[in-house]
């Protein structure tokens, strides 16, 4: 006898239980009126992942609660829904809830499943709001023995190899898995294990969409018993999909995979898109230099959200270049996004009046470079502040990594898209976007920038003929050794013996660590990296270790 498996691959919203719940209703109805005998929602959808101490919040669970019950009345005559959400257990005071899936069937809350592993490392700290439940039994539904695992637990051959001594059919895994470059291999390896170990098939269902930092992909997948990949969500949408499995196959729709530089640029679109959307701006401001960096961010905004929710505003200085003023009006004009120029002279002017007594017989250094960046943070905030968009900072990992931006100046933001993108990455993404035009994205087809914007040397134009590489070594050699120093976690010593210069490594490693004040005043940006600056890697401000 067959049974359908409904994935409903949804974008909730951390907080919003009502909109979460009709999501998952949608997503329940489409489902029914294909024939699905269950639907698999994913991790705590309802509350949203990740709820942090929204779930010590005894209205919030209630709230929840009352959501549940609700969802629990549509399954009177209609298939069986899994739903994840936070549920109030008894605790050490702390932690006063569980993360748990739970089992919808006949109109009422037939089971409920607790979250055994609980991540502490990166970004996540479920050990911390969260009691772990034992290793769970089997669940009933429409006659089959379902294994539950939430997430985590598919990490671990401990769970999966319980549920399948107490006799589960099938294993079944909602998620909520953020975003990283390349992750999905590691997601099928681990869900192969399991299989591999139980001899069961295995659904796993991911949520999409953006979450502050966090970004999450879907692309939930099915396996059969011998670990083949017989189904496949697309990734970066939400998506309802039924998964039919037969005595003799299984057998659902399978959607292409997608491929790096298309993920990653996916991954910025949705993330910086869904911050703007939920946090209800209605468009975002930036500057635009005729740089690499804000024209990808720009091509990046105009994609996400529409050209015309994007507005440009070069501010040159005496040291702009004529190339510079020609590349940020070609880049709006290819994107279709509004261009303003305000010049910063005259305000260069009044602070070197103003602050002329205080420097007399001081050579210029980094003081006034700064203050050029300074005008145009304030000129981009007082923009947003008079006409709502949010402003958007377009800085990248190499430079918050050593420091190369100003605090109060080009780090100006409410959010920072290319936080978590090496420059080489920039480089990349600039010339595949030129070449590409991705899924759902809502800006032009063919050309978004120059090519001249790509080709010509880095420079913050703050001084006569500056360029970064005056400062920092190449970015084909600074990106490699702060791979290795952050995602790496290698000393630098290590470094060294793997072929970089020992000068560069020394140097880099010191800015490294002497940047951390700036990073902590830094807006949120996207992960796409396995060690973000944030969460996933916390070092103090005030630090006395070398090594």
């Amino acid at each position: 006898m067959s049974f359908t498996v409904a994935l409903a691959q949804i974008n909730p919203t951390v907080g919003a239980v009502a909109a979460n719940a009709e999501r998952v209703a949608r997503a329940y109805r489409e489902a029914a009126a294909g024939g699905a005998d269950l639907v698999v929602a994913t991790e705590l959808c309802l509350a949203g992942y990740p709820p942090e101490d929204l779930v010590r919040r005894p209205a919030f669970l209630a709230r929840v609660d009352a959501a549940l019950h609700e969802l629990a009345a549509l399954t009177a005559g209609g298939p069986a829904l899994i739903v994840g959400a936070p549920r109030a257990r008894a605790g050490d005071g702390i932690r006063t809830s569980a993360n748990a899936a739970l089992v919808l069937e006949n109109g009422r809350i037939a089971a409920e499943v607790d979250k055994v592993h609980l991540p502490n490392y990166g970004v996540f700290d479920e050990a911390r709001v969260f009691v772990p439940g034992p290793l769970p039994e089997p669940v009933t539904v429409a006659g089959r023995k379902i294994g539950l695992m939430i997430c985590e637990d598919m990490w671990y051959a401990d769970v999966a190899g319980h549920l399948k001594a107490c006799g589960a059919e099938m294993l079944v895994v909602p998620n909520g898995s953020p975003f990283e470059a390349d992750k999905l291999g590691t997601r099928l390896a681990h869900a192969r294990a399991r299989v591999a170990e139980t001899g069961l098939p295995l659904v796993y269902v991911n949520q999409v969409g953006g979450q502050d930092e966090l970004v999450f992909d879907g692309a939930s997948f099915v396996l059969d018993a011998a670990g083949t990949e017989v189904a496949r969500l697309p990734a970066w949408v939400e998506a309802v999909a039924a998964v039919r499995f037969d005595a003799a196959a299984i057998s659902g729709p399978l959607a292409d995979p997608v491929e790096h530089w298309d993920s990653l640029y996916s991954a910025l679109m949705v993330g910086l898109r869904d911050y703007i959307g939920k946090n209800r701006f209605p468009g975002v401001i930036l500057g635009l230099s005729g740089g690499i960096d804000s024209a990808l961010a720009a091509a990046i905004a105009a994609d996400a959200l529409g050209p015309d929710k994007v507005t440009c505003v070069m501010m040159p200085s005496p040291y702009t270049s004529r190339d510079s003023l020609e590349d940020a009006a070609l880049v709006a004009r290819y994107l279709g996004c509004a261009l303003h120029e305000i010049g910063i002279g005259a305000a260069m002017e009044s602070f070197g009046a103003m602050l002329a007594p205080h420097f007399a017989g001081l050579p210029p250094n980094e003081a006034e470079e700064n203050i050029q960046s300074r005008i145009r943070g304030v000129t981009l905030m007082a923009l947003s502040n008079k006409l709502g968009p949010m402003v958007l900072s377009t800085g990248n990992k190499s430079e918050m990594s050593v420091g190369y931006a100003t605090l109060y100046g080009d780090m100006c933001g409410g959010f920072a898209v290319l936080k978590d993108v090496y420059k080489t990455e920039v480089f990349a993404l600039c010339r595949w976007r030129n070449a590409n035009r991705p899924h759902g994205a809502l800006g032009p087809a063919g050309v978004v920038m120059p090519e001249r914007v790509i080709s010509k040397p880095p420079t913050a134009e703050l001084r006569p003929d500056q360029k970064d590489e005056d400062s920092l070594p190449p970015y084909s050699r600074l990106d490699p050794i702060l791979s290795h120093l952050i995602e790496g976690e290698r000393g630098p010593e290590e470094v060294v013996k793997l072929g970089f210069p020992a000068d560069e490594v020394q140097k880099v490693w010191r800015l490294l660590n002497i940047a951390e004040y700036k990073r902590r005043q830094s807006p949120p940006g996207v992960k796409t990296t396995r060690l973000a600056f944030g969460r996933d890697r916390r070092y103090p401000i005030t630090n006395g270790f070398r090594d």
